[in-house]
C-alpha cells in the first residue's frame, strides 16, 4: 500500500523565532512540546500532515545512535551542526512493524522500530496522550537525510482541525522536493519507501504521485529555477531535501501577508516562494 506524505522535520536553533516567523507568515503553530530524548518542537499542522519545527532542548538528554537503534535525538542535534532546515522526510504508516519487516526485506536498512508517548496540549490547556511507533529506512551511500514512517496510535488526539486553519489560506501540503545531481539513482529507493511504484520520469528529474502530496526529485539547477533553492554546499550531495509546496485557493492573500509582514518573497512562475531557516516554504493553487 502506497504511503503519503506525514510530515517534515524541521531543524531550527531557536525555536521560538521560528514559531513567531511562520506566525507572522500566516500560520497557526502549536505550543512547545518536550521529548525526554532532549528535543523541543512546535507543530504546524493540516490535514494529515505537519511540519515539525524542531530544536535541541536538552543536550544531556540524547542518547547516542546505537547498533540497529536511531537516536532521534542524536540525529536532530547532527543535523542542525550542519546547519538549520529539514532533516527527516516521513511518510505515514498504517502498520509501522509490517513496514519496519518490508524495509528488512528490501535492504532499506535494519533499524529496530521506535515506539514513544507523550503529552500533547489541547487550546483549553488540558491535556492528552499521544503515542507513535517510527519505522526508519535507509538509502546507501546517502547519510542525510533520514527517512521513516510514522504510525499514529491516537489520531484523534493528535489531528486538531483548529489548529489546520491558516491566515495565509493554507490548506493542504502539495509536494516535497529533494534535490540530487542524479535524481535516477534514487527512484528504486523510493519505491521501496513509499510502496507507490514507478515514477513519472522527466528531463530534471521525476515525480512520485502518493495518497497524500507527491515526491519530486530533482536536478540542482531545477530547483534553483522553480522554487529558488540556494543550498549551493549541498549541491554535490547525493541527495538534499530542498522545499515543501503548500495548496493555497488564492496566492494574492499569500503575498499580500508577505508583504503586510516584511517577509522577502519571490514568484517562481505558478508558485510563491519564501527562504527562512535554511528551507523553502513554497506555496501553489490548489
Amino acid at each position: 500500500m502506497a504511503r503519503g506524505l506525514d510530515h517534515l522535520v524541521f531543524g531550527v536553533l531557536d525555536l521560538d523565532a521560528a514559531a513567531l516567523f511562520f506566525e507572522r507568515a500566516g500560520f497557526t503553530v502549536g505550543a512547545r512540546n518536550r521529548h525526554p530524548w532532549g528535543t523541543h518542537n512546535r507543530i504546524v499542522q493540516f490535514p494529515g500532515f505537519f511540519l515539525e519545527l524542531i530544536t535541541v532542548g536538552d543536550p544531556g538528554l540524547i542518547p547516542e545512535h546505537a547498533e540497529r537503534r536511531f537516536s532521534f535525538g542524536a540525529a536532530v542535534r547532527d543535523a542542525l551542526a550542519d546547519g538549520e532546515g529539514f532533516s527527516m522526510l516521513v511518510l505515514e504508516s498504517n502498520d509501522a512493524l509490517a513496514d519496519n519487516t518490508t524495509f528488512h526485506k528490501l535492504g532499506l536498512g535494519d533499524a529496530e522500530p521506535f515506539f514513544f508517548e507523550r503529552q500533547a496540549s489541547r487550546p483549553d490547556g488540558s491535556h492528552v496522550r499521544v503515542a507513535f511507533t517510527l519505522a526508519f529506512a535507509s538509502m546507501p551511500g546517502a547519510s542525510a537525510p533520514g527517512f521513516f514512517v510514522c504510525q499514529q496510535h491516537e489520531p484523534q488526539n493528535f489531528w486538531n482541525p483548529r489548529f489546520q486553519i491558516h491566515a495565509n489560506g493554507a490548506t493542504a501540503v502539495s509536494a516535497v522536493t529533494l534535490v540530487s545531481p542524479d535524481p535516477s539513482a534514487h527512484s528504486r529507493f523510493f519505491d521501496g519507501f513509499t510502496g507507490a511504484g514507478e515514477p513519472v520520469r522527466h528531463e530534471a528529474g521525476w515525480t512520485l504521485e502518493l495518497p497524500r502530496g507527491r515526491i519530486e526529485v530533482v536536478t540542482p539547477d531545477h530547483a534553483r529555477q522553480t522554487v529558488q533553492w540556494r543550498g549551493e554546499g549541498a549541491a554535490n550531495a547525493a541527495l538534499a531535501l530542498a522545499s515543501v509546496t503548500l495548496a493555497v485557493p488564492d496566492l494574492v492573500p499569500v503575498q499580500r501577508r508577505l508583504d503586510e509582514q516584511g517577509i522577502a518573497h519571490a514568484r517562481c512562475g505558478s508558485r510563491v516562494v519564501v527562504e527562512a531557516f535554511g528551507a523553502v516554504i513554497a506555496f501553489e493553487l490548489a
